[in-house]
C-alpha cells in the first residue's frame, strides 16, 4: 500500500526495459534513439543523375527568379510555363461549354497577381483536393502616387517599403525599376529598367562614415528613416533644345524636368500618369550560384518565390492523380496576405465553385465539403541555422542547409500566437509519404522561443478545416536584398511537393 508522499514512478519508469537503471536513462532516448532524429546532408546520398536534375532545377528556378521579380511578373511567367504543359484559362473552359474531366488542366487569374492552377483528380473534387500553396511577393521599395521631387538639383523617386526589412539593407545598392503604369484611357505601359546590362540603375544613397558619427550611435531601426528611402534617379537639367522646350528649360526644377522628358520620349507617360501606376523599386542583380563549390543561390525574393516555383514545377511535371491537384500563388503575404489578392480574399474559394461547376458538380455544400476534406502544404520558407548568430537559434530544433525540405508544425511567434498548429496525424501522414518517396526533410521552428516569429497563409486556409501544415526551404538572409538558399534543399522542396500530390 501507498502511503502518503510516497513517490509516484510514472508508467514510463515502470515498464522501461532498463527502468532499473538511472532516471535519467528512461527520460532521455538513448544512442540508437538519437542517432535517429539526426538528418543526414542530402548531398551526401546524390547519384550523378540526380546532381544532373538538380542543376537542371536550379537553372529553371534562377531563370524564373530573374523573369519574376514582382507578382505580375510571376504570375506572367507562371502563365507562360503551364500553357506549355497544356494548361487553359478557366475562361476559355467556361467559353467552350465543355465539361472539365479528370486529367485536364487549368488556371485562373486574380488581378495579374494572383493565380491558382488545376489538375483534375479522378475522384470528385468533394473528397477534396492536394494543396501547395505559396506566396510571390516579396519585401522591396513602392513608388508613392506622388513619388517624383527635385532637391537641390537632384532629382527622386519617394517611397513606401513593403513587408518587413532591415532598411540600413537598401542603401548604396543597384537597384531596378519594375512596374506598370495605368494611363486614364486604360493604355497599359510595361516599366522595367535596370536589368539589361545597358540600363542604368538607380539607388538610395546614405550618409559617409566620415560625418556619421552620429549616425552610428542609432538603433538599426532608426539609422536609415524610412521616408529616407527615396531613390535617386537624375542630376542633369534639361536642356533647351528645341522651342518647345525653351518653358520647360526656364523652370527652377530642369532636372525633374529632365527625368519626365526621358519617360514622355522613351514610355509616353506624363508625371500625373504615376498616380495610377505600380511600380516596385527591387535590386538589380541577377540570381547567381553562390559559394565557391556553387552548392547554393543567391538572388532577390527568394521567400517566397523558392517554394513557389519548385511548387509549381512539381505541378507541371504531375501526373493525373486520384485527387485534383492544385498549386496556388497569392500576393499580399508579407503584409498580413489583405486585400482583393491577399489569401485573406475570396478568391480561391469562388475560383473552385466555378470549377466545380465546369465539372457539373457544384452545389454549395459540396463546396465545403471540398475544402474542409482538402490537405495542403503551405509552402513558405523557414529561417535557416547561421552559427555567426546561433544565440536566436534552438539548435534542436532549427533548420539546416543540404537537410532537405522544412516542416515547421507551428509559426507565429512567442506562445504560439497566429499560428496554425499541425495535428500530430497529418505529420505523421506526411512522414511516411516523404519516407517512402525518398525525400529529404527536417523539422525546424522559427528561432528561439521570445526571440521573434513569423506567420504564412496557413492559418487562414486552416479556417476551412482542411489539413495544413507549413512545409518550405531554409533561407539566410530572409527579407533581405538577396537571399540564399541551399541547391540540395530546392530539389528536396520539388521531390517532396510531387510525393505530397500524390498522396
Amino acid at each position: 500500500m501507498k502511503k502518503k508522499g510516497d513517490l509516484q514512478l510514472s508508467g514510463c519508469i515502470q515498464q522501461h526495459p532498463r527502468s532499473r537503471e538511472s532516471l535519467g536513462i528512461c527520460l532521455k532516448a538513448g544512442p540508437d534513439e538519437e542517432d535517429k532524429m539526426k538528418r543526414e546532408n542530402a548531398w551526401t546520398g546524390y547519384k550523378k543523375e540526380e546532381l544532373q536534375e538538380l542543376e537542371a532545377l536550379c537553372a529553371d528556378y534562377k531563370k524564373y527568379l530573374d523573369q519574376g521579380k514582382t507578382e505580375r511578373e510571376c504570375v506572367e511567367e507562371t502563365v507562360r510555363l503551364a500553357r506549355e504543359k497544356g494548361y487553359q484559362s478557366l475562361q476559355e473552359v467556361q467559353a467552350s461549354g465543355k465539361k472539365l474531366m479528370p486529367g485536364d488542366k487549368v488556371y485562373n487569374i486574380c488581378m495579374n497577381k494572383m493565380i491558382a492552377l488545376f489538375r483534375m483528380g479522378q475522384e470528385p473534387l468533394k473528397e477534396g483536393m492536394r494543396i501547395l500553396g505559396a506566396h510571390i511577393d516579396s519585401p522591396r521599395l513602392d513608388l508613392k502616387q506622388n513619388p517624383l521631387y527635385e532637391d537641390t538639383e537632384l532629382a527622386y523617386l519617394d517611397t513606401h517599403y513593403y513587408g518587413g526589412i532591415k532598411k540600413y539593407q537598401w542603401v548604396t545598392i543597384p537597384l531596378a525599376l519594375h512596374g506598370v503604369v495605368v494611363k486614364k484611357d486604360g493604355t497599359k505601359v510595361g516599366l522595367c529598367i535596370g536589368e539589361k546590362e545597358e540600363d542604368p540603375v538607380v539607388f538610395v544613397s546614405d550618409l559617409l562614415i566620415h560625418l556619421a558619427g552620429e549616425q552610428m550611435e542609432k538603433k538599426a531601426r532608426l539609422v536609415i528613416e524610412g521616408e529616407n528611402l527615396d531613390v535617386l534617379v537624375g542630376s542633369r537639367p534639361l536642356a533647351a533644345e528645341a522651342e518647345e522646350d525653351e518653358a520647360k528649360a526656364q523652370d527652377k526644377e530642369k532636372v525633374k524636368q529632365q527625368i519626365l522628358k526621358i519617360l514622355k520620349d522613351q514610355y509616353e507617360i506624363e508625371e500625373e500618369d504615376f498616380l495610377s501606376a505600380e511600380i516596385e523599386v527591387v535590386p538589380a542583380d541577377k540570381a547567381r550560384d553562390c559559394g565557391l563549390d556553387r552548392s547554393m543561390i543567391m538572388a532577390y525574393g527568394q521567400d517566397d518565390r523558392v517554394c513557389a516555383y519548385t511548387s509549381l514545377a512539381a505541378m507541371l511535371e504531375a501526373e493525373p492523380q486520384k485527387y485534383t491537384s492544385c498549386c496556388l500563388l497569392v500576393d499580399k503575404e508579407e503584409i498580413g496576405s489583405v486585400g482583393a489578392t491577399g489569401m485573406q480574399s475570396r478568391f480561391f474559394e469562388n475560383t473552385v465553385a466555378e470549377l466545380m461547376e465546369c465539372a457539373g458538380a457544384y452545389s454549395e455544400l459540396d463546396l465545403r465539403r471540398c475544402l474542409s476534406r482538402s490537405k495542403m502544404l503551405s509552402s513558405d520558407v523557414s529561417a535557416a541555422y547561421d552559427p555567426l548568430y546561433a544565440a536566436f537559434f534552438e539548435k534542436r530544433n532549427a533548420a539546416y542547409f543540404g537537410k532537405g525540405l522544412v516542416l515547421n508544425k507551428y509559426t507565429g511567434s512567442r506562445g504560439k500566437s497566429g499560428s496554425n498548429d499541425a495535428n500530430a496525424e497529418y505529420l505523421a501522414e506526411l512522414r511516411n509519404v516523404f519516407d517512402s518517396s525518398g525525400v529529404t526533410f527536417q523539422t525546424a521552428e522559427l528561432g528561439k522561443i521570445d526571440v521573434g516569429g513569423g506567420g504564412t497563409i496557413a492559418y487562414i486556409t486552416a479556417l476551412y478545416g482542411m489539413e495544413v501544415v507549413d512545409s518550405g526551404v531554409a533561407v539566410l538572409n530572409m527579407h533581405a536584398p538577396m537571399e540564399v538558399t541551399s541547391k540540395a534543399d530546392v530539389y528536396e522542396a520539388k521531390k517532396g511537393y510531387q510525393a505530397f500530390l500524390a498522396l
